[in-house]
């Protein structure tokens, strides 16, 4: 007689599936080490432990599925009162303050700092027009989707005044408009990992076509 080895058996059993309805004794028989240590259990409660443990995940799994989407329904909210507030805005001052306003209010950003390379004639000189190094203009050109991560070698931590030498990590986001680059937003952090490399910026490149559309639209389009 061959050897049996426990692959046999285990395949046995997965092409017999009737086998334990045949010896319904055996899995009150059969005893197994409980999965948490301590006594051993019947093959029937070890089935129900394990049973239990996948459920408990699961419904781990759906609780944290539920808080995912409420978080993103709250987020939605917020970048539509933005939205609205935008298009409601009539001057370029009010578009800065609205901007202001509800990324510190809604959105919890401590600060937030915005260029633009040309100043409309008809615009009083702000900070938002002051200059820009070519290269950093270059490289908002090229900006697919907003940078998020430190400050380090960008020359953005002066954007942010007096609190320039506490900001930790920043997202940056490009002004477009009809293609080309008119600026870029730079939202900044004490906490280093509040603006992260993977993170996702869906949000942020709303945010950005939202502020270019106003932009635009109070600016006559001239930027």
């Amino acid at each position: 007689m061959s050897a049996l080895f426990p692959e046999d058996v285990a395949d046995y059993l997965k092409n017999n599936p009737g086998f334990f309805e045949q010896y319904a004794d055996l899995m009150a028989q059969i005893f197994l080490p409980h999965p948490h240590g301590g006594r051993a259990v019947s093959l029937a409660e070890r089935q129900m432990l394990t049973l239990r443990e996948k459920n408990r995940a699961t419904e781990s799994k759906l609780a944290e599925l539920i808080a995912f989407g409420e978080e993103n329904d709250a987020i939605s909210e917020k970048v539509h009162r933005l939205s609205v507030a935008l298009i409601a805005a009539e001057t370029f001052q009010a578009v800065i303050h609205l901007l202001n306003f509800h990324l510190c209010d809604d959105f919890s950003v401590p600060h937030l700092a915005l260029r633009l390379w040309t100043k409309p004639t008809d615009i009083e000189d702000l900070p938002e027009f002051a200059a820009v190094s070519e290269e950093l203009q270059v490289f908002a050109e090229t900006l697919n989707r907003p940078y998020c991560g430190s400050t380090a070698g960008f020359g953005t931590a002066s954007w942010f005044g007096e609190h320039a030498n506490h900001i930790r990590s920043q997202a940056l986001i490009a002004l477009r408009n009809g293609g080309g680059t008119i600026g870029m937003i730079a939202l900044g952090s004490e906490e280093a990992q509040r603006f992260y490399a993977d993170m996702g910026t869906l949000y942020l490149e709303r945010m950005g076509e939202m502020v270019s559309a106003a932009l635009a639209r109070v600016t006559k389009s001239v930027l």
